[in-house]
């Protein structure tokens, strides 16, 4: 089984690990202001049936996203984790490609996350502008990314999601992993009802998977009930086969610990035929992820 989803870091790298504390989209973060080194995450999932694991950038400061990537191949050159890494670059840039040429020369490299979640409260506001999917810039340098075999993981707001079906759209022999199945920060009826609309339009591009995780990052808290809930709700619109699951490590150790998350997506995913669990938890993430 993959964990598609998780950080590392040694504190002294993450600017917003450093000086004080200030509101953050999952809450208080005290205790994450410390190493959360690859020893410790596999402690975390011991016992738990995962054999591998996707690293996804951790916020490094954008001029560092070289220094990042060796960094964490480093580590997968002592531990044998992680089997594979998303790392940062600025779509946003005249030509990603120059900065794509250099990060490619790390062999795990399997996808590029800019976080494009953009929201009128700050503490949730990620981007710097709401239109980051619609920018022709960034849908050319998106485009680029098929052609290095990459990832985009798309990480937006339910108000974002059509502005994002048109980037997968532009970009078709590009693959989008959609972050966190859209980040439902919204739970309101009103709120829930634009997360689905937004959903099913980006369900709707062939070249769009959803991850399964960071589902506790508004509620601060493992609910499985909600857990249950978003599963289903995805993965009736994707299908299993477009579906995978992440932990989203350590953030979520905020409020719950690994073995405790992991049981509630495989409960939540009970009701489904082996098949369809096989393919959240191992064949969809070793599909895009190529491990």
């Amino acid at each position: 089984m993959i964990d598609a989803h998780h950080h590392i870091w040694r504190q002294a790298d993450l600017p917003w690990l450093q000086g004080p504390e200030v509101p953050r989209i999952f809450g208080p973060y005290g205790p994450l202001r410390r190493d959360y080194p690859m020893a410790e995450f596999l402690q975390d999932i011991a016992g738990t049936g995962i054999t591998k694991s996707v690293y996804v950038q951790a916020n490094w400061p954008p001029d560092r996203a070289a220094a990042e990537l060796a960094w964490v191949a480093g580590e997968a050159a002592i531990t044998g984790w992680p089997h594979a890494i998303v790392g940062y670059a600025d779509l946003g840039a005249g030509d990603v490609r120059p900065a794509l040429d250099q990060l490619a020369r790390t062999p795990l490299l399997r996808g590029i996350r800019q976080q494009f979640h953009w929201h009128a409260n700050p503490a949730y506001r990620f981007a710097t502008r709401p239109d980051l999917a619609t920018d022709r810039t960034v849908q050319r340098n998106a485009a680029h990314l098929g052609d290095y075999n990459l990832v985009f993981e798309l990480q937006l707001f339910a108000d974002l999601m059509e502005g994002g079906a048109a980037l997968a759209a532009a970009c078709p022999d590009t693959t989008f992993v959609l972050q966190h199945a859209g980040m439902l920060e919204d739970r309101t009826v009103a709120g829930r009802a634009r997360w689905e609309t937004g959903l099913r339009r980006l369900a709707a591009c062939p070249n769009v998977v959803a991850k399964l995780s960071g589902f506790g990052t508004f509620c601060h808290s493992l609910d499985p009930a909600f857990v249950a809930d978003m599963v289903e709700t995805t993965v009736g619109l994707f299908g299993a086969e477009r579906c995978l699951y992440g932990s989203n490590f350590p953030i979520e150790k905020l409020w719950t610990g690994y073995a405790d998350l992991f049981a509630a997506f495989q409960s939540a995913t009970a009701p489904f035929t082996p098949a369809e669990r096989a393919a959240i938890f191992t064949g969809t993430a070793a599909r895009i992820y190529r491990i």
